[in-house]
C-alpha cells in the first residue's frame, strides 16, 4: 500500500510543536511561490488579503495555514515578505540543497532535467539514469546519462533521498523497488501507475493525463450549461 503523510510536525523545539495538516503542507509551496513573485516585484510587506490573492486562496484559509508555523504577521502592517518567505522555505526544507536523481530519460525525463526551477527551489539533479544503453552517451543539461545499475552507488555517494520516476508505467514499480532498497525515502512519480512502497516512504504522483481529463470534464459541463 502506498505510504501517505497525513501531517507534518513543525520545526519548533517546544513540546507543544503542532502538526501541520497535509492540505496545509500542499499549499505552503504555493505561498512560497507567491511570496517569491512579490519579492521580485519589489514588495517588502503585504497583507493577508494580498498574499491570499497572489496564491489563489481565501485570506481566512491562508491565515489558518500560517498559524501552524507561528505568528509572523503584524496587525496593521501585514507580513514581511522576505522573512515569511524564509520561514516557509525553512519549514518545507528548501533552505538546504537536496540532491535528486531522475530515472527515465525519454522526452519527459529530458524536460525535467532541463527544468531550471529545480535549482532555484533547493533541488540539485545529481544524476540522470536510464536502462537503455543507447542513451548513455547523452548529456542533458550538463549531466551525463548513466546506466540505471549505477543507482545504488550514486545514492550512497551523493546522499540522495529523493528520486524522480519518469519511465513507462511497466518499469515504474521495479524502479521504485530499487530506489527504496538503496535508501531513497521520497519518490516523485510521473509514470501512469500506482506504486506500492513500504511505510516510511512518501510518494507524490503527477499524472498529466488525469489533470487534462479533469479539465475536459469542466469544459464539458460548461458546454452543457451554456
Amino acid at each position: 500500500m502506498t505510504a501517505r503523510t497525513t501531517s507534518v510536525r513543525t520545526n519548533g523545539t517546544s513540546d507543544s510543536a503542532r502538526e501541520i495538516p497535509e492540505a496545509t503542507v500542499a499549499r505552503l509551496p504555493v505561498y512560497l511561490r507567491a511570496l517569491t513573485s512579490l519579492a521580485e516585484a519589489g514588495t517588502r510587506t503585504c497583507s493577508s488579503e494580498d498574499l491570499a490573492g497572489a496564491a489563489g486562496v481565501n485570506s481566512a484559509k491562508l491565515r489558518k495555514d500560517l498559524s501552524y508555523l507561528g505568528s509572523y504577521g503584524t496587525r496593521g502592517v501585514g507580513y514581511d515578505v522576505d522573512y515569511l518567505r524564509y520561514q516557509i522555505a525553512r519549514e518545507i526544507g528548501v533552505t538546504q540543497d537536496w540532491p535528486v536523481v531522475i530515472v527515465g530519460i525519454g522526452n519527459l525525463g529530458h524536460a525535467l532535467a532541463n527544468y531550471s526551477g529545480f535549482r532555484s527551489r533547493g533541488f540539485r539533479v545529481v544524476a540522470l539514469l536510464d536502462a537503455d544503453p543507447e542513451r548513455h552517451d547523452e548529456v542533458v543539461a550538463g549531466v551525463d546519462v548513466r546506466p540505471f545499475d549505477d543507482l545504488e552507488g550514486i545514492v550512497t555517494e551523493q546522499g540522495v533521498a529523493i528520486g524522480v520516476i519518469a519511465t513507462p508505467a511497466a518499469a515504474a514499480q521495479d524502479v521504485a523497488d530499487r530506489m527504496v532498497a538503496c535508501g531513497i525515502t521520497s519518490i516523485l512519480n510521473f509514470a501512469p501507475s500506482v506504486l506500492s512502497v513500504p511505510p516510511g516512504v512518501d510518494v507524490r504522483k503527477v499524472d498529466l493525463s488525469i489533470e487534462l481529463q479533469i479539465l475536459a470534464y469542466h469544459e464539458q459541463r460548461k458546454a452543457q450549461t451554456a
